[in-house]
């Protein structure tokens, strides 16, 4: 976008508040331009250790939620943004008190905060991933793992014919399934044997559409698992471009499960905010290949936060 065009687009913010992080993206949006970030702050939560035996968020999860959501407001206001998109996923969706929590968001934001169900998650995502591999990608498979929530969709379009949300996030799955640090191998099975009842309506959803032509993967989750087991590979433009093979993953699943959460930041790829949570996204990411026959996936560098962009620009 020419220095122009940019000077007339309006500056939007979208702050997604999500289960391990609060993350401000700030771009100057502009219909038929690829949104590119003018700034961007990340500030790692782990909403789920903050989760009461009711499932409540606590009363120190909320002041390290709006601590967080303040320091990204002051950025946002650092960068004179136009348009703010507050959103919110399954952390503060499932939360027993979930809605008191959006209420103190709202009154430091200064709107409502738009909270998507799982499904509306995995269509930005699909969206996202369909703009960035484009239509000579054919018949897209997006998978999708967050904090609190696996998301999968298909489709041919733009809209998905199928869009899954699964309880099956990287955060949530280790907070249930796997206390111990590191998790002994009879947690990580009842893990496994966990999402794969879970898997199975969607496995059988997914038989009633065509397979797909590219199957792509989305998330910090996924990206992590690329980088530590995965091949970079040639691709047009700047940006990194990474495959992951289900193999490769199923090698390094039990190599992840036997380290510490310290021992793990060695390894390539695993940042310390993903450190706790990288060994349940590693089983959820192995057992959704598995269960949806996937041997392959290409990493997508876009995903909700760029489908949400998207989805704006096309509304204005």
């Amino acid at each position: 976008m020419s220095s122009a065009a940019r000077a007339s687009a309006p500056r939007l913010g979208v702050i997604d508040i999500g289960s391990n992080t609060v993350h401000l993206l700030v771009l100057d949006a502009r219909y038929g331009v690829r949104p590119v970030p003018h700034a961007e702050r990340k500030i790692t939560v782990r909403l789920m250790r903050y989760l009461d035996a009711d499932g409540a968020v606590t009363a120190e999860g909320r002041r390290t939620i709006l601590a967080a959501v303040d320091d990204v407001m002051e950025l946002a206001r650092e960068s004179a943004v136009d348009e703010l998109l507050p959103m919110a996923t399954s952390a503060l969706r499932d939360a027993a008190n979930g809605t008191a929590v959006l209420a103190e968001i709202a009154g430091r934001v200064g709107r409502e905060v738009v909270v998507l169900s799982g499904e509306d998650e995995a269509r930005l995502t699909f969206l996202a991933a369909r703009r960035w591999h484009g239509w000579a990608a054919g018949r897209l498979l997006v998978l999708d793992i967050g904090g609190g929530s696996l998301e999968i969709a298909s489709g041919v379009d733009e809209e998905p014919d199928l869009a899954a949300s699964v309880p099956l996030g990287a955060g949530r799955t280790t907070r249930e399934y796997l206390p111990d640090d590191p998790p002994p191998p009879d947690q990580v099975q009842a893990l496994r044997v966990h999402a794969r009842a879970l898997l199975a309506p969607v496995v059988d959803r997914l038989a009633t559409v065509p397979a797909p032509d590219h199957v792509v993967a989305t998330s910090k989750t996924f990206r992590s698992l690329a980088r530590l087991a995965g091949m970079q590979v040639e691709a047009v433009g700047p940006d990194d471009r990474w495959r992951l093979r289900l193999p490769q993953l199923a090698d390094w699943v039990p190599r992840l499960a036997r380290l510490t959460a310290e021992g793990r930041t060695a390894l390539p790829g695993v940042t310390p905010e993903r450190t706790y949570q990288i060994v349940g996204g590693a089983v959820v990411a192995e057992e959704t290949m598995r269960a949806l026959g996937v041997d392959e996936v290409e990493i997508c560098p876009w995903a909700l936060r760029e489908g949400a962009v998207l989805q704006w620009l096309d509304h204005l």
